[in-house]
């Protein structure tokens, strides 16, 4: 028999309804030759640093830089029950092989070989590698296993990327906190470098001087032509004044045909995009409502960087674009043939092609699919008919006049052909979304030839200010990200910008999270400790251009064009020099977060942390640990604890504690501290984890 393993149960069965195991078991399903399982995302991750040696587990600059000898791999708790379903599965005698059907990518391949990993498991390894969950898609790819030894470089680099991410961000989180003594600053290999973005637009903001300036106008037969910027009102208000009802002749008209190409298929990050500006959607949100999709068998595989088709997808486009007229337009197809060829080149085409809706939204009850979601269809069913249809023609016509010796212009255009840019105006209308930013606003010229003249022209004076950079948007961020880097690196250069399609969302909504970056409306904005963070950090760890070096270097590791151990090597250098150059701060530093001798007066130590040996102290919220090591003090047993119950407790005493909750109702009881257990559990659909004391139990009589 065939194991066959996906990343999350629904994926697992589709798979299975497809390939025929339909018996459903414990934890899997079965069938026809074939049994069926799943992991829930990461069921295997790396150990924490107090799982290496117990000078690990303390905050302290002394214990930097942690770098493993040997890797070290522990069974998330909430997830262990799969875990031990799978690893059961891989040493039953009946199976001969394992098909690795995770999701079709870096993480996809780094969820399932950790598992084989940590099962021991050695029976041969094939791959299922498909980019539409289709009835059709799945049958051609278990038709067509690879074997599994032709992703290890896929595997090497997801390595290397876990394994950076985890040296950067616990040296680099430990180091600064421990320095500056405060709140928790948390490092990180991909957002550290985005927030430096962040802040470095802030401050362009703040420090730009508005300058004002005037144009003089002229207004002849509905037209509004006007001056150069001039600086002075006075000079404009006087060139204003000395033309007014005078005549002004057409000295030259320069017309100039131009065409929009179609824009290409969306990729996951102009998705994003899209979705963010359009609908106001976090990068998150997007991710989230494409995956639901593709999981519906509705869009293609969302986690693509390639805005292109493999060339042997003509047929499959045409038939889904013919698709998308009956079921999402719901009107017939006339007007040109779609050019299919223009969005077809298999040389740029990665892992994935671009994202496109599937066949089945010809079967689907579409009214079913969440507003959302049906937004997000309808975005990539809109764009591959744009993609795919005909340019936009358009004329250009700048005309200058004179008028008393001063120089006035005015801009027109017109639409010869309006081609693609049909179809996005019909979608605009459809979801009255706002005009796209920067769409030309110039209105269409009368005719105007060299040497006419007009008599009697009206005049006025406006009066403008120069604009600040804008603040980011999720929309422009993404963008940011994508580039950054990018004006450093030749054309020749495999990736570039910060973090991949699939993890920029994940960068986002860690440093709004962790209280680095605020959204206000559509704005992304660095917070004052997100800005302080960035004014002591080197560039060793908020480079975008560093940053970028790497993911590119990552790439190359996927494909075997750069060693493992070169990219570890370099990361690991970088990561003990940053230990020994930042060793020590003044105590005015300490103070910028909360910390020095201000921060540790701000709030009463009660104790000091069992897990990290921290300072406990009084906050808002309840007692905690400065250095936010994740240790709950403040609450034991569904009880809420009072200060001397908890200065009482982290003293290792005895403690009397009233209102404890038990399945047959609250109790009281001495609660006597038996070390430190770790806890986990979902809530919101999201992971909480943490470590809380363990106890033994002594009842009063």
């Amino acid at each position: 028999m065939e194991l066959v393993i996906a990343e999350k149960p629904s994926v697992a069965q589709s798979i299975a309804r497809v390939i025929g195991a339909n018996e459903r078991k414990d934890g899997y399903m079965e069938g026809n030759g074939y049994i069926v399982s799943w992991c829930i995302g990461h069921l295997v991750e790396l150990a924490q640093p107090d799982a290496y040696s117990d000078a690990w587990k303390k905050w302290m600059y002394e214990s930097l830089p942690m770098i493993p000898e040997n890797w070290q791999y522990e069974v998330k708790r909430d997830t262990a029950a799969q875990y031990k379903v799978l690893r059961e599965l891989m040493h039953d005698a009946r199976v001969d092989s394992v098909v690795c059907a995770t999701d079709a990518g870096r993480e996809g391949e780094l969820i399932f070989r950790l598992v084989y990993e940590m099962a021991g498991c050695n029976k041969p390894m094939k791959r299922l590698w498909i980019s539409s969950m289709e009835e059709i898609a799945i049958r051609d790819g278990f038709a067509n296993l690879k074997p599994g030894s032709d992703y290890d470089c896929l595997y090497q680099s997801a390595l290397c990327r876990q394994r950076a991410d985890w040296l950067v961000g616990l040296n680099g989180t430990r180091l600064f906190t421990v320095l500056y003594g405060g709140k928790v600053l948390k490092v990180g290999r991909v957002q550290t470098p985005t927030l430096a973005m962040l802040v470095e637009r802030e401050a362009q903001i703040r420090d730009f001087q508005k300058e004002q300036y005037y144009t003089a106008h002229i207004l002849i037969n509905g037209m509004d032509a006007a001056t150069e910027r001039i600086d002075d009102k006075a000079q404009a208000e006087s060139i204003a004044a000395a033309c007014e009802s005078k005549a002004a002749a057409v000295v030259s008209v320069t017309k100039e045909k131009k065409t929009i190409q179609p824009p290409k298929l969306y990729d996951l990050t102009t998705l994003q995009r899209d979705a963010n500006r359009l609908f106001g959607f976090t990068a998150k949100q997007t991710l989230e409502y494409t995956q639901s999709l593709y999981e519906k068998k509705l869009a293609t595989y969302p986690r693509t960087d390639s805005q292109y088709l493999s060339d042997d997808m003509g047929d499959t486009a045409g038939n889904v674009i013919s698709a998308i007229y009956g079921a999402v337009l719901f009107e017939e197809q006339t007007g040109t043939a779609p050019d299919i060829k223009r969005v077809m080149d298999s040389r740029k085409v990665t892992d994935h092609h671009a994202i496109i809706p599937t066949m089945e939204i010809a079967k689907a009850d579409l009214s079913a699919v969440p507003e959302a979601e049906m937004k997000i269809l309808s975005l990539a069913a809109n764009r591959l008919l744009c993609a795919t249809g005909e340019k936009h023609e358009y004329e250009t016509v700048r005309a200058e006049f004179n008028c008393n010796g001063t120089v006035f212009t005015v801009s027109g255009k017109s639409v010869l052909k309006n081609g693609w840019k049909d179809f996005e105006a019909a979608f605009k209308r459809s979801y009255k979304t706002d005009k796209a930013d920067g769409e030309n606003e110039d209105r269409k010229l009368p005719e105007l030839s060299e040497g006419m003249s007009f008599e009697g022209v009206q005049t006025k004076v406006t009066e403008h200010f120069t604009s600040p950079p804008k603040h980011f948007t999720e929309d422009s961020l993404l963008s940011a990200m994508e580039r950054a880097g990018s004006e450093d690196m030749g054309d020749d250069v495999e990736r570039k910008g910060l973090g991949t399609p699939a993890t920029r969302a994940d960068i986002i909504e860690k440093l709004v999270k962790d209280g680095f970056v605020k959204r206000e409306k559509k704005q992304m904005l660095p917070t004052e400790d997100g800005m302080k963070l960035i004014t002591v950090l080197p560039d060793a760890v908020k480079s975008p251009k560093l940053t970028a070096d790497w993911e590119n270097a990552l790439t190359l590791v996927a494909k075997g064009e750069y060693s493992m151990q070169e990219f570890m090597g370099g990361i690991e250098d970088m990561v003990r020099d940053l230990v020994q150059t930042y060793h020590s701060v003044s105590e005015e530093q300490k103070s910028m977060f909360g910390g020095g001798a201000q921060g540790i007066n701000a709030g009463t130590a009660l104790g000091k942390c069992p897990k990290c040996g921290g300072d406990v102290v009084k906050g808002k919220f309840g007692a905690y640990c400065r250095n936010k090591c994740g240790m709950n003090v403040s609450r034991a047993m569904g009880a809420t604890l009072t200060d001397s119950q908890i200065k009482s407790l982290l003293e290792g005493k005895k403690t009397l504690v009233k209102g404890l909750k038990g399945k047959k109702g609250s109790y009281d009881a001495y609660l006597i501290p038996e070390g430190i257990e770790d806890y986990s559990y979902t809530k919101d659909g999201k992971e909480i984890k943490g470590s809380q004391y363990k106890f033994k139990l002594e009842f009063p009589f």
